[in-house]
């Protein structure tokens, strides 16, 4: 019975949760899609832009739960830098949108690890892996993302210097960049282009610029730019050096990369498997894993009686070790070029 009514109480817990999130995605689209037109959706422009352009689409596009959930996060400072974060994994959500699909896997987790295995500590592990798995995730898409980025950059300089030879001014280079290109590196170039058209000047675009995609090559592009703006120079010249340097350094990489490709894989797997195993036989067997933990039946006698230290210390050790060699594999085939 109790059992029951435990379930129960989670999946409305859960329900609610998805509930609030779809509901604070519901509005007026349309507002939302012309106001995209000009700032290019989520993430980082110009600071009076943000305070200018983001009440308006909160009011029209968020619920009412959305809007104070916000509010919270920007009063206890829980949103810095998140929305830089989002801006640069690509997501169309709001912080508390964010900080409610944390919320929602930490209950999830921690839900299947108490169906699972029982009792209260592998729920307390899964309600704190949770709480990382959201992040973890929105990092998988900034490199990912950032990994495009690099790939692209070389040929997008490339074509932004042959547009400068043919009579196109900066602007138009990197609208030609824009309208070419294909995804990350468009939609970012038509974000600079959109800045620069509202009224935002050259060098502030090109910061908010790198501040969504923090690659040492693009700061090399936009150093470049700067410099000529200031000194003169033959900008096509310059451009195309950088696009050939940069072009280089990605077939290096990527060189390099499929040299390291085993050792990483190795790295991986080798961390991985102790506690994916650990996991599959403690869910298959608690009695056969658990007599290294406890020393008695811990639904019998509480666990704080039944525990044994010497059991946790070999786990902590051990994960200890997990980690130590995990970091040392990706230090050894992590390659600067």
């Amino acid at each position: 019975m109790l059992t029951a009514i435990v379930i129960i109480l989670f999946l409305l817990t859960v329900g609610t949760l998805v509930a609030a999130v779809v509901v604070s995605r519901r509005g007026d689209t349309a507002t939302q899609e012309r106001l995209g037109q000009f700032v290019g959706g989520v993430g980082i422009i110009d600071d009076t832009l943000e305070d200018e352009e983001a009440p308006s689409a909160s009011t029209s596009s968020d619920s009412v739960l959305t809007q104070k959930l916000e509010q919270v996060i920007e009063e206890r400072g829980l949103g810095k830098n998140i929305a830089t974060e989002l801006a640069r994994a690509d997501l169309k959500i709001t912080v508390a949108e964010y900080w409610s699909l944390i919320v929602i896997s930490m209950i999830v987790v921690a839900g299947l690890a108490w169906l699972i295995y029982g009792g209260y500590i592998m729920p307390l592990v899964g309600f704190i892996g949770g709480y990382f798995l959201p992040k973890i995730f929105v990092k998988f898409r900034q490199r990912r993302r950032l990994k495009q980025f690099n790939d692209q950059l070389g040929d997008g300089i490339t074509l932004m210097a042959n547009g400068l030879r043919a009579g196109y001014s900066l602007l138009q280079a990197m609208d030609a960049v824009a309208r070419e290109m294909p995804p990350p590196m468009s939609d970012e170039f038509r974000r600079v282009v959109r800045e620069i058209g509202l009224g935002i000047d050259h060098e502030r675009a090109f910061n908010n610029l790198l501040r969504r995609v923090p690659s040492d090559d693009l700061d090399l592009m936009v150093t470049a730019i700067g410099v000529q703006q200031e000194v003169g120079g033959n900008l096509a010249e310059i451009l195309e050096i950088i696009g050939y340097v940069i072009r280089e350094r990605v077939r290096i990489k990527g060189e390099i990369q499929v040299l390291t490709a085993q050792g990483q894989l190795s790295g991986y797997v080798i961390s991985a498997l102790p506690i994916i195993m650990g996991l599959l036989l403690y869910a298959m067997n608690q009695k056969y894993i658990g007599r290294m933990i406890f020393s008695c039946s811990a639904r019998e006698v509480p666990a704080e009686i039944c525990s044994q230290p010497c059991g946790w210390i070999m786990v902590g050790v051990g994960l200890f070790g997990i980690i130590v060699g995990f970091f040392a594999i990706q230090k050894i085939i992590d390659i600067d070029v």
